[in-house]
């Protein structure tokens, strides 16, 4: 069994306790976000999107360096998630630097 790190557990009670929303379009409907993880193999103009989004929020966003953010929340195709919930969003951005760049 392949050891989690402590990013991928917090992401993971993210999706659990619905903290969290997944795709561009259904993040673009929330009032609030306080952290926006993207997918390195996201495509250019997602990209741009998210960014406005997270300026809108003035949240930071988090790429994944080797894994896929669908291999993170074990949902296929899904490029982009945003945590709706502040300290599950502290304590991912506490431990970011092994699975994620910030930007």
């Amino acid at each position: 069994m392949i050891a989690k790190s402590k990013t991928a557990t917090y992401i993971g009670f993210c999706v659990r306790a619905g903290k969290c929303r997944t795709g561009t379009n259904s993040i673009c409907t929330l009032k609030k976000a306080n952290l926006i993880l993207l997918c390195k193999s996201a495509s250019e103009n997602t990209k741009k999107q998210v960014q406005k989004i997270a300026k809108k929020f003035s949240a930071p966003m988090l790429i994944t360096k080797d894994r896929l953010l669908e291999d993170l929340i074990f949902k296929p195709t899904v490029k982009v998630m945003a945590v709706t919930d502040k300290a599950l969003a502290d304590a991912i951005m506490q431990n970011f630097e092994e699975e994620f760049i910030c930007e």
